[in-house]
């Protein structure tokens, strides 16, 4: 769909089908304006997955936005070319948008890629502002997740789940923090201090036994269980 520097985006084409190519053209060339109007640098669009890696190889953008179904075959081609941008290029965010909520291509996102990455569903690109500003995190190494993702995995449980040590308010943190919210902002959301929503972190990484670490892994690895354990 799209890339940006500075942030500078590269993007790919997007579409579930190939009858919907020239609607997704139409996406395509509308994301970028969308992007521009936002203060992006738009440097390059791609019609197909092939065509995105070639792009990011000549000249990486600060971030891709790319659909998770790409021309040829509308199955995997954005995560596998997302795969690939990132085996050789660490650097680039990596954006991808997907037309319903897959859990299990949000879990390889999570686990694979160590940051800098994020899974939103295309209906979120009408807010601008709110994407505009999921995108600039994710050029900034953030992990972004749809907040549907989240929601729809709330409350479902499996037997021996390791969450169910978790208070009402921890599951609440640690819901908000797999849609990347920062302890700032969780702290905002949940009109609480700043020292208490730390300590809710913190018993959150103990109870589901995370080793101390650098924080921001240890945060990581607290949503994967949580995505997991949904």
């Amino acid at each position: 769909m799209s890339s940006c520097r500075s942030t500078r985006t590269a993007s790919s084409a997007l579409g579930p089908q190939h009858a919907e190519l020239d609607r997704e053209l139409y996406f395509r060339e509308g994301m970028a304006r969308i992007l521009a109007e936002e203060g992006f640098d738009v440097v390059a669009q791609a019609r197909n997955s092939v065509e995105l890696v070639g792009l990011v190889r000549r000249d990486p953008p600060d971030v891709v936005i790319t659909d998770l179904r790409m021309p040829p075959g509308f199955a995997d081609e954005g995560i596998e070319a997302a795969a690939e941008i990132r085996s050789f290029a660490p650097q680039v965010g990596l954006m991808l948008l997907s037309q319903y909520v897959e859990v299990h291509h949000a879990l390889r996102l999570m686990e694979e890629f160590d940051g800098a990455v994020g899974y939103l569903l295309k209906d979120r690109v009408s807010d601008l502002g709110a994407f505009a500003i999921d995108v600039r995190r994710v050029a900034g190494g953030e992990v972004v997740t749809d907040a549907e993702l989240v929601s729809r995995l709330v409350g479902r449980r499996r037997e021996r789940d390791p969450l169910a040590e978790l208070t009402h308010r921890e599951r609440e943190v640690l819901s908000l923090m797999a849609q990347g919210l920062t302890n700032a902002a969780l702290s905002e959301e949940l009109v609480l201090s700043p020292k208490t929503i730390e300590g809710y972190v913190r018993s959150v990484f103990t109870k589901l036994g995370l080793e101390q670490s650098e924080r921001e892994h240890r945060q990581v690895q607290a949503v994967l269980q949580f995505l997991r354990w949904q």
